[in-house]
């Protein structure tokens, strides 16, 4: 389950803010240098790079680290 993050895209508005939606939702608003760094580097892998500027980014390794014993209460 789960592989290469999807559902994100970006406008870039005229006043040079960003705002990075998923599946609709606005997700993020970037303004300033936050906007300029995040479209330099968008254009690599504009899906995964989303997911990492929103937080909404997994690892998928959530359930075996719920296991590892410095978790476990």
């Amino acid at each position: 389950m789960g592989g290469s993050p999807e559902g994100f895209e970006y406008v870039r508005r005229a006043d040079g803010s960003v705002v990075i939606t998923h599946h609709g939702r606005v997700a993020a608003k970037l303004r300033g240098g936050r906007a300029a760094e995040f479209l330099a580097e968008v254009e690599d892998d504009p899906q995964l790079v989303m997911a990492r500027w929103t937080g909404n980014y997994r690892h998928g390794n959530e359930r075996v680290a719920r296991q590892h014993p410095r978790n476990r209460r």
